[in-house]
């Protein structure tokens, strides 16, 4: 059997002393500004305060546009799969058909639309 070569002794004692270099200069500049003399603020949570907000608003910014797509996009041409329905009658009951939740979609109705307009969190400010 042969045996896999070792990495010599100098080049892991670099690596080493590299790993660490770098690990102890993360730790003093995380301490160093950690440790500075500012009074603390009155609310310790307003950066993660202030970063929760900045994320919602970064959601709502991405997902408010595509409220607007239709949901389906062969609405109103002859090719559509939705525009199909199926109803039935039993008895003396009125019948039942398909199309009362397939028809709005298949006019081209969005997201929006059929969520009844309600403007998300963002938009109410």
């Amino acid at each position: 059997m042969t045996e896999l070569a070792r990495t010599p002794r100098l080049a892991r004692v670099l690596c080493l002393a590299a790993g660490l270099t770098v690990s102890a200069t993360g730790a003093v500049l995380a301490t160093g500004s950690a440790a500075s003399a500012e009074p603390l603020q009155e609310n310790p949570l307003a950066p993660v305060t202030r970063a929760a907000d900045t994320a919602a608003g970064a959601l709502l910014a991405a997902v408010n546009p595509n409220l607007d797509l239709p949901l389906d996009p062969l609405a109103g041409t002859g090719s559509d799969p939705l525009a199909n329905s199926v109803g039935t009658q039993i008895g003396d009951f009125p019948p039942i058909s398909t199309a009362a939740l397939t028809g709005p979609i298949t006019d081209g109705a969005t997201s929006r639309e059929l969520l009844g307009g309600l403007p998300l969190v963002g938009e109410l400010v």
